[in-house]
Order: C-alpha cells, then sequence, then structure tokens
C-alpha cells in the first residue's frame, strides 16, 4: 500500500475534521473514501463517454467492418 502527504491551510484542515466528525469517522477513512469515489466518478464518465462514440459512429464502424 502507497502512502501520500499533502499540504492543506489550516481552514482546510478544520473543514475536514469537522466534515468527518459529522459523520462519525476518521478524517483518513474519510479523505478515503471520498478518493475512491472520485476515482470511480471519473471511470463511469469515462465509460459513458466511450458508450456515447460508439452509439454514435455505430453505421460507420458497421461499414467498416
Amino acid at each position: 500500500m502507497a502512502s501520500i502527504t499533502i499540504d492543506l491551510s489550516d481552514s482546510q484542515f478544520q473543514k475536514l475534521q469537522n466534515l468527518a466528525r459529522v459523520h462519525g469517522i476518521a478524517t483518513e477513512v474519510l479523505l478515503k473514501a471520498s478518493l475512491e469515489d472520485w476515482l470511480n466518478l471519473q471511470k463511469g464518465d469515462f465509460v459513458n463517454a466511450a458508450d456515447y462514440v460508439l452509439a454514435k459512429n455505430a453505421e460507420l464502424y458497421r461499414r467498416l467492418a
């Protein structure tokens, strides 16, 4: 497993801690879950874009085959 270090302003860190406290979880858990969600969202966006392009060009691909 890899680790990273990031610099946050005091206000950013305080907001992060407050959000974690509201949800009753550790700050690290909140960050890991948020990053995982963001990465999955990016993957979903790519899949949606690829599906759109494939559907839009389906007739062209059929002719070229």
